[in-house]
């Protein structure tokens, strides 16, 4: 079944095993390997297969086997310690501490247990002559678990203070449990200040930064630090993702959801591992579980989400409700089990403490796909008071006042005086304003509606405002695009008022309204004709003549300084506006942008921002047409800032998202992934999560990839592709979300996934109608196909990359595929015909690069050659020297070195001609070439090669890095090659 005859096989199939994902499966196998190392017949094949046993199982969900292979291994220790060798006696002391934390995991067992076994590790740790560090960590550990804060104060001291040695945790892991103090003591700044070495790389292992990450999130929350946490959730829960025996962290990760206002993405990692809510081999992290699935569904059920169906235990279906309730029993039932084991209350108020914790941040935009936040259940009202008239008063006089200077939310005050005012009896002027305003808020469905008004304006003795309810109306309906009806409505209020304004029976608000509507109308006659001609010069001409009489009408009026000026100055800067419109149709981008501008500030002059937003956002996609990146900045700045709290969702994710762009164009990356991340958050308020959010998400996984932010902008591309689509967004955007992540993928270290993804990119690339990148991409998937251990797949790539770049004819790239190939022939059979087809490919390198020198005469075109062969020559001679394994004969080994010498020694005079342009490769390789001199048993000609080396250097820069290396290793290489010529 295994093949397993002999130790070497065990020894391999139990490293195969290693590298399997953590889980149920990878434990059975060892399980397996067991059986078969007791076969064997050798006790340190059996002490092997146990260790093995015990790995897997604590790093699973399984984690409470592991207690019987170590009793196992103890026993044959204290029986036979000559069976164990020097690697399995320290994997056997090693393993004491996971142990020690495994029973504290487990309920059942005694704390008594706990102590004697202890105990029993710091005897066992002083006979072996170790230090006392494991023993004061684990000893922390139990005290700090049991809430003994005296004795986990004592144990911590004592554990910084004691020798690092073999037994120690490594640096990232002890950095990562002192951290956990520091935060369950509230001191959440020491706590990051400890984890810093781990979060920046400097100290890692296989599961950190994973926990740290995790643990990071809530301190950094609750110190304010939400672009960390955002960032740190990102980059480590790709990290958690595929660790079965991670869920603490990962319960970390929903925890981070339920606080941050992701409560929709909180719901998507459950769903992601359902197996975690019923694992029940390690209850420790299943309690950090439940705990915060029952903050979660908590906060949905408080959203009014409660009846949502969600994520639960198999089974069944749930709801949040009922999930909540049963995920707090069962919380609160294991935290029971806890302190009754350990006499203290301590797990319990903690869990209590997790399960009841507040939002820390309302909505923390995470740049992810998402559903959005859940929308809350609508909530039954009472009826409404019935409002005594002082209170009408009041709320037609605020409804007057927001509607006199055009503030935001006029309409919706009018529709509260309409309420409120129902059987009251109102003056008709009341009754007209109430009208009117109810007509504009139901748009074309209330044409009718102004008519009426326009009654009640007459009927309260006000004719001009009559007419101007009748202009309303006619606007209307040239929104519906009856621009012809519209013309022929709105001729008699145009005379009309005109007419009184004459007679001094209307004012110039009045008259202006009417004006601006009748402009409006001719506007949209020009908006209306075909985009794709030229609009006709009597719909311009009658549209400029119309918004000029209104520009005539208001100008010269006084300042804003009363209710009335405010509409005046507020149809000056539509009036501005309009020309500018009609100077873009006439294509008179210069003009167009000197009145936008215009009305932009007489907008906000007048006290009304927010009517500057459209403008300064047209502004900037003027300046970006002629090129002004800085006022394009300038203008969407202004635009966000202008729109204030008063902008919906699907301008702000426009305006954040054209941003992003322009500061991306500037190289400003930082910043642009900043509004790029507000793009995608509010394309998803709009609903737009499909279309314009997942193009946001695009740009954003592309502006962290340029920060070198690797993890995130991996977690950024993966959620945008399935949203991407050929129709909406353009193949070239997938291929460049592919190809950026395959990017990501590579420095990443996860190189089959990232060959899968440059293959899709590809394979899209594969069907324009210019190859280039479609040559790059076959290119960099056969990269990632080598790095992946794929050898084979990746010589068909790299042939595939090949042929593309021989039929573009760029010689660089097929020079650098055949390079590669000959690597790769080398690596896969050094013992049959892999040298000889690896000289091959080299020398058919060389053979395309001399090819193009005789066919080149630009001067750039051959310098650059001419260095592509002498990287070749030093590859080959790399490639020779390599080929020949230590234990060749001497004979073999000298003709490799012959044979590399050659080609080493004619890159120097390649790169010689080239000058002192190259002066750093010429060295590289002549010192190449003293190396494989010295081992020819040359020292003369090694040590001529090592003075050449430091006389090209001669008068250099110390402060060159490249310099000092080359002078020290031309040094080493002379006074080596002296030595051995005084012997």
């Amino acid at each position: 079944m295994t093949g397993i005859t002999d130790f070497d096989a065990l020894r391999r199939a139990m490293a195969e095993n290693s590298e399997e994902p953590e889980g149920p499966a990878r434990n059975a196998r060892a399980e397996q390997l067991l059986v078969e190392a007791e076969k064997l017949d050798i006790p340190l094949a059996v002490v092997e297969a146990l260790g093995h046993q015990l790995k897997v199982y604590n790093y699973s969900s399984e984690k409470d086997k592991m207690f019987v292979p170590f009793a196992r291994l103890l026993r044959m220790w204290d029986e036979r310690p000559e069976d164990f060798d020097e690697y399995e006696v320290h994997s056997l002391h090693w393993v004491f501490k996971w142990m020690s934390s495994g029973m504290l995991g487990q309920p059942h067992i005694p704390l008594a247990s706990i102590e004697k076994w202890l105990g029993e590790m710091e005897h066992r740790y002083r006979l072996a002559g170790h230090s006392e560090r494991a023993v004061r960590s684990a000893e922390f550990s139990v005290a700090s678990h049991i809430g003994d804060l005296a004795r986990a104060e004592r144990a911590y001291a004592a554990w910084l203070t004691a020798d690092r040695d073999t037994m120690a945790d490594c640096h990232a892991c002890e950095l990562h449990t002192q951290g956990e103090w520091q935060v369950q003591q509230e001191r959440y700044a020491e706590a990051l200040d400890l984890w810093e070495p781990v979060l920046g790389g400097e100290f890692t292992c296989a599961h950190e930064p994973h926990t740290v990450l995790a643990s990071s999130l809530t301190p950094l929350l609750r110190l304010g630090r939400a672009d960390e946490a955002r960032a740190h959730h990102l980059r480590g829960f790709r990290l958690v993702r595929p660790m079965e025996s991670m869920r603490g962290a990962y319960a970390d990760h929903v925890e981070f959801c339920a606080l941050s206002g992701n409560e929709a993405r909180g719901l998507e990692l459950l769903a992601e591992r359902p197996a975690y809510f019923t694992d029940s081999g390690n209850p420790l992290s299943g309690l950090d579980f439940l705990s915060v699935v029952t903050l979660l569904m908590d906060r949905l059920t408080e959203l009014g989400l409660g009846d949502q169906e969600v994520p639960g235990p198999a089974g069944r279906a749930w709801t949040a409700r009922e999930l909540a309730v049963h995920a707090r029993a069962e919380s609160l039932a294991l935290a029971a089990r806890f302190d009754a084991r350990n006499g203290t209350p301590h797990i319990g108020d903690r869990v209590r403490a997790r399960m009841d914790q507040r939002p820390l941040v309302e909505r923390l935009p995470l740049g992810v796909r998402s559903a959005g936040r859940p929308a809350a259940a609508p909530v039954p009202t009472a009826a409404p008071e019935v409002i005594p008239e002082k209170d009408l008063t009041a709320l037609l006089a605020e409804a007057r006042h927001l509607s006199d200077t055009l503030q935001p939310h006029a309409v919706e005050a009018w529709l509260a005086v309409s309420r409120a005012s129902e059987g009251v009896e109102l003056s008709a002027r009341d009754r007209a304003e109430i009208a009117d305003h109810q007509a504009m808020d139901q748009g074309p469905e209330g044409i009718d509606l102004f008519e009426h008004a326009a009654e009640l304006f007459a009927e309260a003795g006000d004719p001009g405002e009559a007419w101007a309810a009748r202009a309303r109306g006619a606007y209307v309906r040239a929104l519906t695009g009856e621009i012809d009806e519209a013309l022929v409505a709105i001729a008699e209020p145009y005379d009309g008022v005109l007419a009184l304004y004459s007679e001094d029976g209307t004012g110039v608000r009045q008259t202006a309204a009417v004006l601006m509507s009748r402009a409006r109308i001719l506007m949209r006659r020009v908006h209306g004709e075909s985009p794709e001609d030229s609009p006709s010069p009597a719909a311009l001409t009658a549209a400029e003549a119309a918004v000029r009489e209104v520009l005539a009408l208001v100008e010269g009026q006084p300042l804003p300084g009363d209710v009335a000026d405010v509409r005046l100055a507020a149809r000056g800067a539509e009036g501005q506006a309009m020309l500018a419109e009609l100077a873009v149709r006439a294509e008179d981008v210069e003009t167009a942008v000197r009145l936008f501008s215009k009305a932009s500030t007489a907008f906000v002059v007048a006290g009304l921002p927010w009517f500057a937003v459209e403008y300064e956002a047209r502004l900037a996609g003027l300046a970006h047409h002629l090129g002004d990146v800085t006022e394009a900045e300038r203008a969407l700045r202004a635009a966000l800032e202008h729109g204030g709290p008063y902008l919906e969702a699907p301008g702000r994710a426009q305006l954040h998202l054209q941003l992003a762009e322009v500061l991306g164009g500037r190289g400003r990356s930082e910043e642009a992934a900043e509004h790029a991340l507000e793009a995608a958050h509010w394309s998803d308020e709009a609903g737009e999560g499909p279309t314009l959010g997942a193009w946001a998400r695009h740009q954003l996984g592309g502006f962290l990839l340029r920060q070198g932010r690797w993890a995130e902008a991996a977690e950024v591309l993966e959620s945008a592709l399935p949203d991407l689509s050929v129709e909406t967004h353009g193949d070239g955007a997938i291929v460049q979300t592919q190809w950026w992540l395959g990017d990501c993928l590579s420095e990443l270290g996860e190189h089959r996934a990232a060959a899968e993804r440059r293959l899709q990119a590809a394979e899209i690339a594969r069907t324009w109608p210019e190859q280039n990148d479609h040559a790059t991409l076959a290119h960099l998937a056969a990269e990632s196909l080598g790095h992946a251990e794929l050898p084979a797949e990746a010589d068909r790539a790299y042939e595939r990359a090949g042929d593309l770049w021989r039929s573009l004819g760029n010689v660089h790239g097929l020079v650098r595929s055949l390079r590669a190939r000959a690597w790769l022939a080398l690596r896969a059979d050094l013992e049959d015909r892999g040298l000889d087809r690896a000289r091959e490919l080299m020398a058919g390198a060389i053979e395309e690069c001399e090819a193009a020198l005789l066919v080149t005469d630009d001067k750039e075109a051959r310098q650059r050659l001419t260095g592509e062969l002498g990287h070749t020559h030093r590859q080959f001679g790399e490639l020779l020297a390599r080929s020949v394994a230590e234990e060749a004969e001497d004979t073999a080994i000298q003709a490799a070195f012959e044979d590399a010498l050659t080609q080493t020694a004619e890159s120097v005079t390649v790169f010689a001609a080239l000058g002192e342009g190259a002066v750093h490769t010429r060295t590289g390789a002549e010192l190449a070439a003293g190396w494989l001199e010295a081992d020819l048993s040359r020292p003369a000609d090694a040590a001529a090669r090592a003075r050449g080396v430091l006389k090209a250097y001669e008068g250099a820069d110390d402060g060159d890095e490249t310099v000092r290396a080359r002078r020290a290793e031309a040094e080493q290489l002379l006074q080596l090659m002296e030595e051995q010529t005084e012997k």
